[in-house]
């Protein structure tokens, strides 16, 4: 994405570099289209497990939810849905669950497409990628509504986002093993982790030693969380409330 971030450090200071403020620019005119659909793209990669869950929720068929969610990201495009957004308002999580609901008000005129075989494939996705959306949806479809469905699945795959950004350096920086062996501190694994003591003799380091790299993992992996969503805001301030708002959706039962 270099292409991108030369663009974006071409903006006026008025729009923050991020993904987002690009396609915002991008509908008001003031940035190159190509160069917002490359933004819109990169950001829907993520979104894309939480979009589905949500049209999953909807009562549609596996098949057809993801045509469904395929055809969402076609029709942002086509209709640059993106230039209508308040920009006072435009945080890309509420700008495309919104637009996701108004898509679906006409899904008959949708599936009616789709049976003529009208579907798209805005985003490449493997069988890999399909499988883990339809088990992050079996696993929060119990939930009591399609909003907060969405809400769980856009978390659970922000911190998929951070950690795989986390894993990244950790392996720039040939400490692949050290990140697999301490990402248990990080949650969400299947089990506690392991004794400090036992896991110190193990990695061949002194206890003191491992608390500290404990400690900068954990903010490294608040960093990481923190850039994920800088990216679908143009503000600080809205990103440390996505933050405020992904934290109270982790904790909730």
């Amino acid at each position: 994405m270099k292409a991108l971030a030369g663009n974006e450090c071409r903006q006026s200071d008025l729009f923050p570099p991020t993904h987002w403020s690009v396609v915002l620019a991008a509908g008001r005119g003031e940035a190159e289209p190509e160069v917002a659909q490359a933004a819109l793209a990169e950001l829907c990669q993520i979104y894309w497990t939480p979009l589905y869950s949500f049209v999953r929720s909807r009562g549609y068929t596996v098949h057809d939810a993801q045509d469904l969610t395929q055809s969402f990201f076609a029709y942002l495009l086509e209709h640059k849905i993106y230039a209508r957004v308040d920009r006072q308002k435009g945080k890309f999580r509420s700008f495309l669950l919104a637009s996701l609901k108004n898509f679906l008000a006409h899904a008959s005129d949708r599936e009616r497409t789709l049976k003529r075989g009208g579907g798209q494939n805005f985003l490449p996705l493997n069988e890999e990628q399909i499988e883990n959306a339809e088990s992050l949806f079996q696993t929060h479809s119990s939930t009591s509504s399609a909003d907060r469905v969405f809400d769980r699945s856009w978390a659970a795959a922000l911190v998929t986002a951070g950690l795989e950004r986390l894993a990244a350096d950790y392996k720039g920086e040939a400490k692949e093993r050290l990140f697999k062996e301490l990402r248990a501190f990080l949650g969400g694994g299947a089990g506690p982790p392991p004794p400090y003591a036992e896991l110190a003799v193990h990695l061949e380091m002194t206890e003191s030693t491992l608390r500290s790299h404990v400690t900068r993992l954990r903010a490294r992996y608040r960093e990481a969380l923190h850039a994920e969503v800088r990216r679908t805001v143009e503000t600080e301030a809205q990103a440390e409330e996505e933050l405020h708002v992904l934290l109270r959706v982790l904790t909730e039962n």
